[in-house]
């Protein structure tokens, strides 16, 4: 269906950003040259599913850590995953390592500028190679965020139900991008949406483009973009194992692949519809379950993970096994998951 996109005027809001833009540490100000594209890239896989507000403090230990995409390279898996714990996505941060290494070996360390280049590294998907492309390299590219979703969906008043609506924004999205500026237009859309197009309340009356906004037209700014109805979340049981030893705790490596792969942990059996109790212990002992369990959601399903410890417990150790100092456990880099669960064995010990 054909929409008319001339009522909305790119130049106003440009013009918008250029007093309003948000300061964050991987911009460059409104109208300079692109900032580094490392920062770039670095700053879009720290965002995927998650704030602004929790990014910030990583980047910049980050870039303090691998001020470049060479120090990021060489550096232990083992580091990268601990900077990494508590940021969540845990896969974002194996993509982070091999896209990084991929840019050194294949690229001279440079990254690529162009979209179909970028998604040939690892990690890097459709938004995020645009983004890259337009932010760091100024090439006319169509970012679509959650944030420039729901500012489409309003201008242009989509009854499509998310997500079939997507296609339809994202087309939509593309006739708005302009050939020049479009990293910046890429940022003023999404600070648009984060700032004065919000999910709730919009501020309508400041938004620089309302005048060709349909639902702010019709009085229903709110109703967009249309939500699909919600499937009811899973959920699930599970129970970690705090085996002490001399003041040390064991931790176990999980699978590379899979949920929290790669990450150190406390042992764990399986995660189920229904309570395992003892299932799954990685040794044979009088096991305590401690309670309450420690509620954790995940995008897909959410979970109850009991405490079990045991005294005197001492499973066969396995190469994915390390025991850890219990008063420098915060060190560890657990998971936030791991790290509510372990704070229950230390507080009974």
């Amino acid at each position: 269906m054909a929409v008319d996109t001339s009522l909305v005027d790119p130049a106003a809001l440009l013009a918008w950003y250029d007093v309003h833009a948000r300061d964050l540490p991987w911009r460059a100000p409104p109208g300079t040259p692109a900032p580094n594209p490392y920062r770039v890239w670095l700053s879009e896989i720290m965002l995927q599913q998650t704030t602004v507000v929790a990014v910030r403090g990583y980047f910049a230990r980050f870039l303090a850590a691998w001020p470049t995409v060479a120090d990021l390279a060489a550096a232990p898996d083992d580091a990268v995953m601990s900077a990494w714990a508590g940021l969540g996505y845990y896969a974002r941060a194996r993509n982070l390592l091999a896209c990084a290494r991929a840019v050194v070996r294949d690229h001279g360390g440079r990254f690529p500028d162009t979209e179909a280049e970028l998604r040939t590294l690892p990690g890097i998907g459709a938004y995020t190679a645009a983004a890259i492309a337009a932010i760091a390299f100024g090439r006319r590219a169509v970012v679509v965020d959650g944030n420039v979703e729901r500012v489409v969906a309003r201008l242009f008043a989509v009854n499509t139900p998310m997500p079939a609506a997507r296609p339809r924004l994202r087309e939509l999205a593309g006739a708005l991008t302009p050939d020049i500026r479009a990293g910046d237009h890429a940022q003023a859309m999404m600070d648009l949406g984060a700032t004065i197009c919000t999910p709730r309340s919009p501020r309508c009356m400041l938004c620089p483009i309302a005048s060709g906004c349909a639902a702010r037209g019709a009085g229903e700014a709110d109703r967009y973009p249309v939500k699909a109805a919600k499937a009811k979340r899973p959920h699930r049981f599970g129970t970690a194992f705090w085996i002490e030893h001399d003041g040390r705790v064991l931790l176990r490596r999980r699978p590379a692949k899979g949920l929290l792969g790669g990450m150190r942990a406390l042992p764990t059996g399986p995660w189920q519809e229904t309570p395992p109790g003892t299932a799954g212990a990685p040794t044979e002992a009088r096991w305590e379950l401690v309670d309450p369990p420690v509620r954790h959601v995940f995008t897909h399903f959410s979970l109850d993970l009991s405490l079990a410890r045991a005294e005197g417990a001492l499973p066969s150790p396995t190469n994915d096994d390390e025991w850890w100092p219990v008063e420098s456990l915060d060190e560890a880099g657990l998971p936030t998951l791991f790290a509510k669960v372990a704070a229950f064995g230390r507080q009974r010990g």
